[in-house]
């Protein structure tokens, strides 16, 4: 990704880590890096996961793939998402492995992992995961710094791996094509998107067996909309997670009874962040 981004001094760290950057569980958590801090340097994304009940920060396509996955995954407990490593033991490691280390005007950069992942799952606890697009992997500066970074979770008995675009589903990709252009669309206000999500909502009462493509045509008839309106209200819907779904599903098959509702509070948190 091209921007101006370079590094922090040291007082800019120090700074982020008396914020308390990298640091918490849960809803309590504060990623190292927001989407903020980097906005120069590509297609960020910003939304609130239900597993965790916060806002996550997420660098890249790629990283909301995975997010997603995970945010759905009923095995998952917790994702800390641009999780910091400790500079201390990144710079031995660095200097013991003979692996160069990032540095700014002369400061060891604050490296990081983009999840840590924690499982409701006795055998493996946690794991740390880096996303990366397979086009990267063939920089040698970027071998370097991920080898780093396995060296790093080894020493903490944490199991780590690279996940990149190969091994998130294409399905998956396709939906976050189709779904998230329109999240920072606001033609649609709080008011209307409450009143779309009521209208779905008795649609899918009526038959949960029905596609959400078939509603939203029928929507269209009913109520002598352009062709295509009805599924921009439910894209708004999906994109903005008044409804959640596996992002694995395609959504041209989805049908009502594979969706869930989303608390108002949960709601409300994102549109104030997209707004």
């Amino acid at each position: 990704m091209a921007g101006t981004f370079k590094g922090l001094n040291q007082a800019q760290i120090d700074k982020r880590l008396k914020e308390g950057r990298g640091q918490g569980h849960g809803s309590d958590y504060k990623p190292f890096i927001y989407t903020r801090d980097v906005s120069s340097l590509g297609r960020s994304h910003r939304l609130f996961g239900s597993k965790c009940q916060r806002m996550h920060h997420l660098l890249s396509d790629l990283e909301l793939a995975v997010f997603l996955s995970l945010d759905w995954s009923p095995k998952v407990v917790d994702v800390r998402e641009q999780f910091p490593l400790r500079v201390e033991d990144t710079v031995r490691i660095a200097e013991e492995a003979g692996l160069p280390h990032a540095r700014f005007k002369g400061t060891p950069q604050v490296l990081s992992s983009d999840f840590l992942v924690d499982f409701d799952d006795s055998a493996r606890p946690a794991m740390a995961i880096q996303a990366k697009y397979s086009s990267d992997l063939e920089k040698s500066e970027v071998v370097e710094r991920l080898e780093l970074e396995r060296r790093y979770w080894a020493e903490k008995g944490v199991p780590w791996t690279i996940v990149t675009e190969r091994e998130v589903s294409k399905t998956a990709f396709s939906n976050i094509q189709w779904l998230y252009p329109v999240q920072s669309d606001n033609e649609l206000s709080l008011d209307e998107l409450d009143h779309y999500q009521k209208l779905y909502l008795h649609e899918f009462q009526r038959d949960p067996d029905r596609p959400l493509t078939t509603i939203a045509q029928g929507l269209d008839m009913a109520y002598g909309l352009e062709p295509g309106q009805a599924l921009y209200w439910l894209r708004q819907l999906l994109a903005q997670h008044y409804f959640l779904f596996d992002i694995n599903k395609p959504y041209r098959t989805l049908k009502a009874a594979d969706l869930a509702g989303t608390p108002q509070s949960q709601r409300q948190e994102v549109l104030r962040a997209s707004r």
